[in-house]
């Protein structure tokens, strides 16, 4: 039997590696999909070797996961719960299907990954493999009785690690699990399960990787100006860049100014609330700046359409249905209401902060004959206008009024 398994070097797929070769008698394919971990890839496809795997492949995705599926759900709006800007959801699919396209390519005979039976990333694994490979077998470990048995909890297969001689970044004195990528990174389990542990007091300082506090952050604050076209960021302060370009400056810019933490209780698919804390200063800023153009240059009525969708793209992302035909649907109607945001807006970042300094475009709806509460010589808006207008509107308000009151108001 084939395998190829979801290897990131960390500790459950480490050990996990080793027991699907015995427990399936498998030779291992382990894969690392590079979506912007930086130096956690370090050594990684020795580690894997050197773990039980006959092959590793370590693939850079950086690119593509820029601009295929970050830019799409930033086109969107997209925001799980008013909060939680989808880092490690929106990475999921784009794992799911590099794995996939390696499993057929190498003639094996399954895929399997290190997600828990509780969590979410199991569904957005097995969603995409489903959506991509129907027939393709998928094992989940953590769904095994025979796993769990062996290893109930964190602290046996740390123990197990340390007694096989592989190199965990988990520890009994850092019982937290993080994932990063470009687009974020995420903290949770262990002292962060109990939600009135203070994550932003100085004592946890040492656990952020992306951003400085607020507090540590620079005293000035600093402009920057993202240039945007169709709705995709494609300059930052007049440097025109790739969608991996962009993350990367606007990345550095957010985490020095300390933009971009989150900390919240969520739902997860599964019906069970959890915990996270998250780091996303580039994606914090560009999904700020977007909204300032889209205010710009959008129809209200194609707002308020596209904006009553987004909690359900959001969940869509979120519970693991980007291969699915109902998200390309939606994709779609995203990104024709996306044809005029065009233009630069201007923001200031300061202690954790982005606040708007002034937007722009050449395709901007915003008149300022129309809106100015000064003479305007054009005659651009007739005011008596609105008599009508409110009058119209308030014919179903008196009739409700009058129902209400009956002989009050004749």
């Amino acid at each position: 039997m084939k395998i190829v398994v979801a290897y990131s070097g960390g500790l459950d797929t480490s050990v996990l590696l080793n027991w699907l070769k015995e427990t399936y008698s498998a030779e291992i394919i382990a894969f690392c999909a590079d979506v912007g971990q930086a130096e956690e890839l370090d050594g990684l496809e020795e580690k894997a070797l050197r773990t039980g795997a006959a092959q590793c492949f370590v693939d850079d995705l950086r690119l593509e996961f820029a601009r295929d599926f970050i830019f799409p759900m930033m086109r969107a709006g997209a925001i799980y719960e008013g909060q939680y800007f989808l880092g490690t959801s929106i990475a999921r699919p784009l794992i799911a299907k590099r794995m996939v396209e390696i499993a057929l390519r190498e003639g094996a005979d399954a895929i399997a990954h290190g997600a828990t039976g509780k969590g979410n990333d199991q569904v957005r694994f097995e969603l995409t493999a489903a959506a991509l490979a129907p027939g393709l077998q998928v094992i989940a470990p953590w769904r095994d009785a025979r796993f769990r048995e062996k290893f109930p909890g964190r602290s046996e297969m740390i123990a197990y690690a340390e007694a096989q001689g592989v190199p965990v970044a988990a520890s009994a004195k850092k019982p937290y699990s993080m994932d990063r990528n470009l687009l974020h990174i995420s903290f949770e389990s262990g002292i962060l399960e109990d939600p009135w542990f203070d994550a932003s007091d100085p004592s946890c300082r040492s656990m952020y990787k992306l951003s400085v506090s607020p507090e540590e952050a620079p005293d000035a604050s600093e402009l920057v100006e993202l240039e945007f076209e169709h709705g995709n960021c494609v300059a930052v302060s007049g440097k025109r860049l790739d969608p991996l370009g962009v993350m990367e400056a606007l990345n550095a810019l957010g985490g020095r100014h300390g933009i971009g933490r989150v900390d919240m209780v969520e739902n997860r698919f599964v019906g069970m609330k959890s915990r996270g804390v998250y780091e996303t200063p580039g994606g914090a800023i560009l999904h700020f700046a977007h909204r300032q153009i889209e205010s710009l240059t959008m129809d209200r009525e194609v707002m308020r359409l596209r904006d009553s969708l987004i909690p359900k793209y959001a969940e869509m992302v979120y519970n693991g249905f980007w291969f699915a035909p109902e998200r390309e649907t939606l994709q779609a109607l995203v990104d024709a209401s996306q044809k005029a945001v065009t233009g630069t807006a201007r923001v200031r970042l300061y202690k954790g902060n982005i606040i708007s300094a002034g937007r722009r475009s050449p395709l901007s709806l915003y008149h300022e004959g129309i809106a100015t509460m000064e003479a305007d010589p054009a005659q651009s808006y007739n005011q008596d206008d609105a008599t009508g207008f409110i009058r119209l509107n308030a014919l179903r308000i008196r009739q409700w009024s009058r129902q209400q009151t009956p002989g009050e108001h004749a």
